[in-house]
């Protein structure tokens, strides 16, 4: 398996294709829609669940579409980083896999929308490494953040991320690390001088006020299996890596620094588990593994034991999916 997706050739698009339908089989089954509530502090979700709130159905495909699109975003970012190799479709078989781990993925839901945002916020980030002038690129990296808060507010917090990924990169002057919040503020910009405008900006500035003065951290959407689901997760995808004879190659000293920066996205991510609702929609934790186990399936020597436990993974989820439904 993992051989098979060390290639890029029209089959792997096919089984890709066949992977992701039999993912979302079961949602289409059910109809259901979990519809989550719109807010001001989320604008461009509004627009898009306004659009497709009439149909349950066309929420769906819109969602499924969506998530085909972003899978193909996220292999051609690792191809052009240099995490996985030219010709290779393993970021997109990994990220299918994680980004619909559970039923409760497969739906349109405000991280799902933001995640075209993060991708290419990352890989902004990743890029920055390899320039002697970001600017840029940090102003750009500004403008994706603002939007995906748009989408999803709570990704507010990867500003910090992006002010870490300068300093992994050897950037950490002051007036860089100013450049990434002026993008991030120029959407905004627009969007509270339209509020002003055409709508209720007191009402729109309340709601923000009103979200950061409410927001607490709290442990109340885990339970045992989601704890377990995380700590199995994390084990198996995070020691690996510091295995490195396990490796076919030498890593590069840009891989390393967009490996680290990873690492640190999933320190951010795991913030956000804890910011209540449940964790399962919380996705950005998803997204680093799937950077990670892409790397480590990618690059791995001994592709024996590896096959092994990739199948009986995948083999759960659709377990999971079809027959347990404990997630």
């Amino acid at each position: 398996m993992i051989k098979f997706f060390r290639q890029s050739y029209i089959i792997q698009y096919i089984v890709l294709a066949l992977l992701a339908i039999a993912l979302w089989i079961p949602a289409f089954l059910s109809g259901a829609v979990d519809m989550t509530l719109t807010s001001p502090v989320t604008p461009i979700y509004n627009w898009f669940s306004g659009l497709l709130d009439a149909s349950s159905l066309a929420m769906l495909i819109t969602a499924f579409v969506l998530m085909v699109l972003e899978a193909l975003f996220f292999n051609s970012i690792l191809v052009a980083n240099q995490i996985i190799s030219k010709v290779s479709t393993m970021g997109a078989f990994v990220f299918l896999l994680f980004m619909n781990l559970t039923l409760t993925q497969t739906g349109f839901f405000p991280f799902a929308l933001s995640l075209v945002f993060v991708l290419a916020l990352i890989h902004i980030c990743f890029l920055i490494y390899q320039t002697s002038n970001p600017e840029i690129y940090l102003f750009n990296a500004g403008v994706c953040l603002a939007l995906a808060t748009m989408c999803y507010f709570p990704l507010i917090v990867l500003v910090l991320w992006v002010i870490a990924s300068l300093i992994v990169s050897h950037f950490s002057s002051m007036r860089l690390q100013i450049i990434p919040i002026i993008g991030f503020l120029f959407p905004y910009f627009i969007y509270f001088g339209a509020a002003f405008l055409f709508g209720d900006l007191p009402s729109v500035l309340h709601a923000y006020a009103d979200y950061f003065t409410g927001f607490h951290l709290t442990a109340s959407g885990f339970s045992g299996r989601y704890v377990a689901l995380f700590i199995v997760l994390a084990v198996s995808v995070v020691l690996p890596l510091f295995n490195g004879r396990n490796f076919s190659f030498e890593k590069s000293v840009p891989v390393r620094s967009k490996m680290t920066m990873t690492i640190i996205l999933l320190l951010f991510s795991i913030f956000l588990l804890f910011i209540g609702g449940n964790p399962l929609i919380h996705g950005l934790i998803f997204l680093a593994f799937s950077i990670i186990v892409s790397y480590e399936l990618s690059y791995v020597d001994k592709t024996g034991p590896a096959n092994v436990v990739l199948s009986i993974f995948v083999i759960l989820v659709f377990l999971n999916r079809y027959l347990l439904k404990i997630f």
